[in-house]
């Protein structure tokens, strides 16, 4: 996993994620606050965060973006409510992390096959690989 701040960055576009319905349910504050303790981020810089965004740091590979692209879609399905704003800002940001198109497309359509929306990892690099190739 990449340096501090990359980890840092991580962490606060999925809390600016989780607020994209203007609200932090506890569920996503839960799901947050383990992805902090999963990243090596302690709970007092976990609530700064909270409060104040830090910058944007552009994850390298394209595994890393995956891996964040996950990160989201369990975040947006944590609260089992999914709002189109949700959807359409996840897609977005899978855009900007340089992921294809159809790929979000497709894991974005496929989620809903797997009890809470939660696709098994494996799927979803499949998803991934073959829109790759």
């Amino acid at each position: 996993m990449g340096t501090y701040e990359e980890k840092l960055s991580i962490l606060s576009e999925m809390i600016a994620f989780a607020r994209v319905d203007y609200s932090l349910k506890d569920s996503e504050y839960q799901f947050l606050l383990g992805v902090a303790s999963n990243l090596g981020i302690d709970k007092a810089t976990f609530k700064k965060l909270l409060k104040k965004k830090s910058p944007k740091v552009i994850l390298k590979s394209q595994a890393e973006r995956i891996v964040q692209f996950h990160r989201l879609l369990l975040l947006m399905n944590i609260d089992e409510e999914q709002h189109q704003k949700e959807i359409n800002t996840l897609h977005n940001i899978g855009l900007a992390m340089g992921l294809p198109p159809s790929a979000i497309g497709q894991v974005l359509q496929v989620m809903h096959k797997y009890p809470n929306k939660v696709i098994p990892v494996d799927v979803l690099i499949n998803i991934f690989k073959a829109h790759y190739n």
